[in-house]
């Protein structure tokens, strides 16, 4: 696998890149090439071609969850009908708000992603490439992992509670364990580890990258911090939904790599 950052929060010295707090990246398994979120804008895009990544290749694009910072470059990536296939969780494109009232949702529904790509809406796993899986719908393991309200979602015409359901991620299968590539993790990203093993049918986490969604020094840090050692994750690049409070308290407990716009991970 090579996984290469199109979109961070953040990126590395002397890489002239662009940044946003979004995540975007493009993944490599074999001769398949696949796209996992495209970030707030059309950063990702800009970016990808900077790197000289074609992303008219792309056949399979995954949405981890249905935000803005997820799912805002998805406009300017259909500018046109592409020949390419999109999962992600059922709930992913309904209309979402904050709790301001402020829309944070995708630019395009469902409707819309009809009509430019082959849309594939599970809430169970999905086989993206020979290594790759789509996760689904992540069930709860954890009671330190409990699910926060974001604001509302508009479900059938019932405006309810949004507690991001339909936040996924993948994994992708190696000779040393899985290596989980998140979000945002508003699931949790232990619960995420979790489901992944059970998954994928392995115990192995080799490594992890993307939002974890922790961001103060609180009993919900300290349990993650346990978890990772517990499962002895050998790869961590905590990034995007991690502030630098929760990054040095993992930094104390735990080897955590930098990431930023440009960065490569070959496995």
């Amino acid at each position: 696998m090579r996984l290469k950052v199109l979109e961070d929060n953040n990126t590395f010295i002397d890489m002239y890149y662009l940044a946003e707090p979004g995540v975007s990246y493009y993944i490599e398994d074999g001769d398949e090439k696949v796209l996992f979120d495209l970030g707030y804008s059309s950063v990702a895009i800009e970016n990808a071609k900077k790197m000289g990544i074609d992303l008219n290749d792309i056949r399979k694009l995954v949405i981890s969850n249905g935000y803005d910072d997820h799912t805002g470059g998805l406009r300017c990536f259909f500018e046109e009908p592409r020949d390419i296939e999109l999962i992600a969780h059922p709930g992913c494109f309904d209309y979402k708000e904050d709790e301001e009232g402020l829309y944070i949702g995708s630019p395009l529904s469902g409707g819309d992603l009809s009509r430019v790509c082959k849309l594939n809406l599970s809430r169970g796993s999905v086989r993206v490439s020979e290594h790759i899986t789509y996760l689904g719908e992540i069930p709860a393991f954890n009671d330190f992992e409990p699910r926060r309200l974001i604001g509302k979602s508009i479900v059938d015409g019932v405006k309810i509670d949004d507690t991001v359901d339909d936040d996924s991620a993948i994994a992708c299968r190696g000779d040393k364990g899985l290596f989980v590539i998140t979000g945002c993790s508003h699931s949790g990203i232990c619960n995420i580890l979790e489901y992944a093993k059970r998954v994928c049918n392995d115990d192995r986490i080799y490594g992890v990258i993307g939002g974890f969604h922790l961001f103060e020094a609180d009993e919900r840090l300290e349990k993650t911090i346990e978890y990772l050692k517990e499962n002895n994750v050998k790869l961590l690049y905590p990034c995007h939904c991690v502030s630098l409070k929760a990054k040095v308290e993992m930094a104390k407990k735990l080897d955590i790599n930098e990431v930023g716009v440009g960065l490569e991970i070959n496995i």
